[in-house]
């Protein structure tokens, strides 16, 4: 469980790392961001049986590039709760995903609809790059 603080009513609320539907508000019931973690471990829990789109954010504590997108998804995760759920995965502790989606640089940033990639950005973006990039990846479906 994270403790999310509602951008609409300011009140602190747990969100499950997986779970149906999305998240709300105990207070005010609006949409909250969905930010988590996932590593090797409990990725297909908290990203591929999803029911929203997920975006991965692939980065390292280490990584600056990493650090100056992860503020600006934070953000794109508050201004379109109950859209898209953000899960941030170290890539130092998951080796095994990184070799998965064969990444070879960080940040790589993924949108997942039910566990298919369906849009990619690798490296640092802003936010004018970031949000149409995003809004398009929502409206993907999967290949069949």
């Amino acid at each position: 469980m994270k403790v999310t603080t509602c951008p609409h009513c300011g009140r602190r609320n747990r969100v499950p790392a997986a779970a149906e539907g999305i998240p709300r508000c105990g207070n005010c019931h609006r949409p909250l961001p969905w930010i988590v973690d996932a590593g090797d471990n409990d990725f297909a829990e908290v990203v591929e049986q999803a029911s929203l789109p997920v975006l991965v954010d692939l980065w390292a504590p280490w990584c600056g590039p990493c650090r100056m997108v992860s503020p600006v998804l934070e953000k794109l995760a508050s201004e379109k709760a109950g859209q898209f759920k953000l899960v941030k995965v170290n890539a130092d502790e998951a080796p095994g995903l990184s070799q998965r989606f064969d990444v070879r640089s960080i940040p790589t940033l993924m949108v997942l609809r039910h566990g298919q990639v369906v849009a990619t950005q690798i490296g640092a973006a802003q936010a004018p790059v970031l949000r149409p990039w995003l809004e398009d990846a929502l409206a993907k479906e999967p290949a069949p």
